[in-house]
Formats: C-alpha cells, structure tokens, sequence
C-alpha cells in the first residue's frame, strides 16, 4: 500500500515535470501527453519488455496512464503555477526515483534469482523515463550531465538486493522496513546530490586541429 500510493505521486509529479518539458519546446497537446506519459511510465514499460513481465503495469492498471493522462492536460492549463514549485518537484522527482528503483529490483528479485538483474531493473525503471523525454525532446540526457542520479537508483537497487538476501538466508526482515530503509536512503542520498552539486566525474575531449 505504502509503494503504490507513493508510486501514484511520484508518476504523477514525473508526468508533469514531463509535460513542462515538452512546452518548452512548443508540443501540440498529443506531444505533451505523450512525453508525460514516457517520463512517468516510459522505464517501468522498458523494464517489463526486457524482463518478459506481463501485462505491462499500465496495462494492467490503466487507472495509472489515464491518471498520468490527466495531470499532463492540467499541467497544460496551469504551467506557471507549475513552474513556481520546481523545488517540489525536485523533492518528488527524489521520492520518486527512490520508489520507482525499490519496484523495479522487487521486479527483478520475482523474474530472476539474481542479485544482478535486480540492480538492473532498479536502474531501468528509476532513469530511462527521464533519458526517453530528453531524447524525444532533442537534448542530452540530463542523467548523464548532472547531479547523482543514475548512481541513487543504483545505490536503492543493491542495498534492497543486500537487505532480501539478509532477510531470506539470515534472519527474516520485514519487507515494509526494508523498503522504507531503502527509500529513505535512495530520498536523502538524491537531496544531498542536489545541494551540493555531487556528480560523477566527467569526461572532456577537445580534439586538437
């Protein structure tokens, strides 16, 4: 219960986020839809084909892409207010890509017995939506630019693979504290991330001529 209401805001709020960006790039209202609903849903539904998990979740609950639906309209109507509450948005994109990494190891934890594939799933399901809006929209992937953010997913994925191994072959753990341990860890690393700038190192090449 816990997941899904806190799976309900966070692909709420990245359905919004997506629509904005496809405003600023002067969208039709098909497009903003359509990049709403990649951002929200767009990893989960790369993480199911790859995993061969079917139905895919918003076919199964297609409450949640008509919900994502809705919010891209509304953010169409009020994008100013929107706008105003980015820093909202920032702590709800972190809730969400802490929720969206725990389903998606949970997904592969189901699938395959490996600790590997489930850090996958976490990864897949936690950044892709955001690498498919940035490539519908025609710019580099701000995964790969800015603050940790791929690296959090990665972070959720293994302490929650780390935690089900314990819980499994150890001592049995409650799978709500395991899941609230590893969302608090996954929102406080990705808010530390962002006020402080922390990044991975980057690469620049300038080719000499």
């Amino acid at each position: 219960m816990l997941l899904t209401t806190l799976y309900i805001i966070g692909i709420t709020a990245e359905g919004m986020s997506g629509a904005l960006a496809a405003g600023r790039h002067n969208m039709d209202w098909f497009g903003v839809v359509f990049i709403a609903c990649v951002t929200a849903i767009g990893g989960g539904s790369i993480r199911d084909v790859l995993f061969g998990h079917y139905p895919l979740t918003w076919v199964a609950h297609p409450e949640y892409l008509a919900l994502v639906c809705f919010a891209a309209i509304l953010t169409t109507k009020i994008p100013y207010f929107v706008g105003r509450f980015e820093r909202t948005f920032l702590v709800l994109d972190a809730m969400g890509l802490a929720v969206f990494s725990v389903i998606g190891a949970r997904v592969g934890l189901d699938l395959h017995p490996s600790g590997a594939m489930a850090v996958t799933g976490a990864v897949i399901t936690g950044v892709f939506g955001g690498i498919l809006r940035d490539i519908f929209c025609a710019r580099i992937p701000l995964v790969f630019q800015k603050e940790l953010y791929a690296s959090i997913s990665l972070l959720v994925g293994s302490l929650y693979v780390v935690c089900d191994f314990v819980s499994v072959r150890y001592f049995e753990i409650n799978q709500n504290l395991i899941i609230i341990v590893c969302l608090f860890v996954g929102f406080v690393a990705r808010l530390v991330a962002i006020r402080y700038h922390l990044g991975l190192p980057t690469f620049r090449y300038t080719p000499k001529k």
